[in-house]
């Protein structure tokens, strides 16, 4: 009927054997055959077995002919032969038999002669339940270590808008005003020590444009001219993007040195803090230097919280970023910034990378 599960491969999570989604004969465009299962049998992919795609079925329906349904004798659980299947054992057996480079399979006649170790069926159901136990538990501490990386995150963002704000670390009165030093670095900049954008700033501290205090680079000399990227090359390629290294090139030539700087996606308003030389991706980012007397990892914290997400595919830093107001503390004041934030940051770091 048009109420009948049919069950596809990618219906199904790989690993884990999940499933992702559940659709009717109406909801699917079915072509060519499709077996039919029933509630409590096995469905084993043969498939790409490395994927793991094996369940027991929780309802009946129809299924891809590359999934295999069978059901096992009176004395046989069905679940203990589901874990056997979806064991490292069993996956070392089936790529031996199997067949095919690209999309490797296992025969039908292969997985009928997979050999199983089979204990009496009283103990198959304790071993059921004892790797029911474990996996529940493993979902438990997986749930966990989720929730503490997004908490981790969150903190992240919280100590460094704290830090902008002037929360972070005790102001000292004996530094010298932000307004002075920005007077030095360009005395025709529009300097708001009134905390115009930003309410209850410390004394001593102010606000500015960022173009007061940035100057940009367009990155039209650094573009890698070759795609044959490979790891044993000494030059990174980098986009201000999530994942920042794409690859290493071994061209000599248009090598970005002057750094420390900041690299800034103009379409996505991304930007990464760079400390090395670099060569990049494309032009669809400024790379930006910063004035001297101030500390480029406290602009680079506070790029790294504001960002501008727009309807429009448009480049950001001209017309709108760079007239961003940002509250500037005092010289000092930068430098403690930055050592409380990275000494914070290092052990948040420290506990991700235990989880």
């Amino acid at each position: 009927t048009d109420d009948d599960w049919v069950l596809e491969l990618e219906d199904l999570e790989k690993d884990t054997a999940k499933i992702i989604q559940t659709l009717s004969r109406s909801k699917r465009s079915i072509k060519g055959v499709r077996h039919r299962f029933n509630k409590g049998d096995i469905l084993y992919s043969k498939l790409r077995t490395y994927l793991n795609k094996v369940l027991v079925a929780p309802q009946s329906g129809y299924c891809t002919t590359e999934i295999m349904p069978f059901n096992s004798y009176c004395n046989v659980s069905s679940y203990y032969l589901n874990h056997v299947l979806r064991s490292a054992y069993f996956l070392d057996y089936t790529q031996q038999c199997g067949y095919g480079v690209k999309m490797p399979r296992l025969s039908t006649t292969d997985a009928c002669n997979g050999m199983i170790p089979l204990p009496p069926l009283a103990e198959q159901k304790r071993i059921v339940k004892e790797i029911e136990h474990w996996f529940s538990l493993i979902d438990v501490i997986e749930s966990g270590k989720e929730d503490l990386q997004a908490t981790i995150k969150q903190a992240k963002s919280k100590i460094l808008d704290l830090a902008i704000h002037g929360k972070l670390v005790p102001q000292d009165p004996n530094d010298e005003p932000a307004s002075e030093l920005l007077k030095r670095i360009n005395s025709k900049a529009e300097i708001t020590c009134d905390n115009g954008h930003y309410t209850q700033l410390p004394n001593g501290w102010c606000e500015c444009q960022l173009e007061n205090i940035v100057k940009y680079e367009q990155p039209q000399a650094y573009i890698v001219k070759s795609t044959d990227y490979d790891d044993k090359y000494l030059i990174p390629v980098l986009t201000a993007g999530k994942s920042f290294i794409i690859g290493y090139t071994n061209e000599t030539e248009g090598i970005y040195q002057n750094t420390p700087c900041i690299i800034f996606d103009d379409f996505t308003t991304d930007s990464k803090l760079v400390d090395f030389p670099f060569k990049v991706k494309s032009s669809a980012m400024k790379i930006l230097r910063v004035a001297d007397s101030i500390e480029i990892e406290y602009v680079a914290m506070f790029m790294n919280i504001t960002r501008l997400i727009g309807d429009t595919h448009k480049r950001y830093w001209i017309s709108e970023y760079s007239k961003l107001c940002i509250p500037i503390p005092p010289k000092e004041e930068q430098k403690r910034i930055a050592n409380a934030v990275n000494v914070m940051f290092k052990k948040l770091n420290t506990i991700m990378e235990n989880l």
